[in-house]
C-alpha cells in the first residue's frame, strides 16, 4: 500500500528488512575496525620525540579512540571528534617542521663533513705531490752514467717512498682511530640512555612506562594483525608485613631476587616488567590462556620454595615470599585497560582465595 506516492514501512518484507539491518551491522563492524586501523596508522606514523610532546599526543588519540564505539552516542563521537581535530593537524604540522628543522641541520652537518672532506684532500694532494716528485726523481736517476751510483740512488729514494707511504698510513689510521672511538663512545651513550629510560632501577626488569608503550602497541596491532598474546599480573603476597618486620633493604632484596627467579624462568622474547612497588607483569607472546595458567602456577611452586638469608651474618632469619597471579588473555576488541582490568580482578580473586596461587580469566 502506498501513501502519497510513497511505500508504507509496515508493509515491508521481514526479510529484508533482517537483511537491511545484517548488512548495517556488517558495515558497522568494518568500519569499526577500519577507524581502529587508521587510529593505529596515526600513532605508528607518529614519531617518538619528545620535543614535539608525541608521547601526549599519542595518549590523546588513545582517549579519542575510546569514544569511537558503537554504544557511544554519535553527537558524542562528533563533539569529540570536532574538538580533536584541530590538535591532530597541529601536531601534524609540529612533526613537519621538526623534520625540516632536522633536515636543514642534517645539510649544515654535511657541508662541515664535505669542508672537512675538502681538507683532507688537500692532505692527499700533498702526499701525491711527493709522490710525483718522486718520480720525477727518478726520472733524473735514470739519466746517470755510473751503474753503482744509480743503485746508491734509488735505494735512497725508495727508502724515502716507504717511509712517506708509512707516515701516511699512520696519520690515516689515528685519524680513522679517533673518529671510530667517538662513534663507539656515542653509541654506547645512546645505548645506555635508551635502556635507563625503560629500565627498573632496583631490579633491572623493563619499568612501567616501558611495559605502557609494549602493552598498547601489542593491542594496537592486533587491530591489523591478529597475535594472540597473554598477561600475567603478579604481586608479592603480605610485602608490607615484610617491610616492616626486616627493613627495607631486606624487601628490596626480595624484589630482586623475585625478578631473578622470573627471569630465570620465562623465554627471550617473554616481556617482563615492574608495574609498581611490589607487583609485576609479564606477557606471554603467543600463549594460550591455558598455557599461561600453566606458567603462571609453575612461577607460584618456583617462588614459593625459594629460601633467602635475611642478612649476611650466619645467624641470619631465613626468608621466604610467594606470590599471588592473575591472568588474562587478550580477546579481539580488547583495549590496554580492560585486558589489565580482567588481570587485576584475578589477582584480587587469586588473594582473596588464600593467596600463593594462580586465577584465570575462566574463573570469572
Amino acid at each position: 500500500m502506498k501513501l502519497f506516492g510513497k511505500s508504507n514501512p509496515a508493509d515491508t518484507d521481514p526479510a529484508t528488512l533482517t537483511k537491511a539491518i545484517d548488512e548495517a551491522r556488517e558495515r558497522l563492524n568494518v568500519f569499526s575496525e577500519s577507524i581502529r586501523a587508521l587510529f593505529l596508522f596515526v600513532r605508528e606514523y607518529t614519531l617518538d620525540i619528545t620535543e614535539i610532546d608525541a608521547e601526549d599526543f599519542k595518549k590523546q588519540l588513545e582517549a579519542l579512540q575510546e569514544k569511537f564505539q558503537p554504544e557511544e552516542k554519535t553527537k558524542t563521537i562528533a563533539t569529540q571528534f570536532d574538538r580533536q581535530k584541530g590538535k591532530i593537524l597541529e601536531h601534524i604540522q609540529r612533526q613537519k617542521s621538526y623534520i625540516g628543522e632536522r633536515e636543514t641541520e642534517f645539510r649544515e652537518i654535511i657541508d662541515l663533513m664535505t669542508a672537512a672532506m675538502g681538507g683532507l684532500d688537500n692532505e692527499n694532494r700533498d702526499f701525491y705531490s711527493s709522490i710525483r716528485s718522486q718520480g720525477e726523481r727518478f726520472e733524473e736517476i735514470t739519466l746517470l752514467d755510473d751503474i753503482k751510483r744509480i743503485k746508491s740512488e734509488l735505494v735512497r729514494e725508495v727508502d724515502k717512498m716507504r717511509a712517506m707511504v708509512r707516515d701516511k698510513e699512520n696519520l690515516d689510521q689515528r685519524a680513522l682511530d679517533a673518529l671510530s672511538s667517538q662513534v663507539d663512545i656515542l653509541k654506547k651513550e645512546l645505548d645506555k640512555a635508551r635502556h635507563s629510560a625503560n629500565t627498573d632501577g632496583l631490579t633491572g626488569v623493563n619499568n612501567r612506562k616501558s611495559l605502557d608503550n609494549h602493552l598498547r602497541s601489542l593491542v594496537e596491532r592486533n587491530t591489523v594483525t591478529r597475535a594472540p598474546f597473554s598477561l600475567l599480573m603478579m604481586d608479592l603476597d603480605d610485602f608490607k608485613q615484610l617491610n616492616d618486620t626486616y627493613g627495607h633493604t631486606v624487601g628490596d632484596r626480595m624484589l630482586l631476587a623475585f625478578a631473578e627467579k622470573c627471569r630465570a624462568a620465562v623465554r627471550s622474547d617473554d616481556f617482563l616488567a615492574r608495574y609498581g612497588g611490589e607487583e609485576f607483569t609479564l606477557i606471554l607472546p603467543g600463549a594460550s590462556l591455558r598455557n599461561a595458567t600453566k606458567k603462571a602456577k609453575q612461577l607460584c611452586r618456583t617462588i614459593a620454595a625459594a629460601r633467602y638469608a635475611a642478612d649476611d651474618s650466619p645467624a641470619a632469619d631465613v626468608v621466604s615470599i610467594t606470590v599471588s597471579i592473575g591472568v588474562s588473555a587478550y580477546r579481539n576488541g580488547d583495549t590496554v585497560k580492560s585486558l589489565v582490568d580482567r588481570a587485576d580482578q584475578c589477582l584480587y580473586m587469586a588473594k582473596a582465595a588464600g593467596k600463593s596461587r594462580a586465577v584465570a580469566e575462566n574463573s570469572l
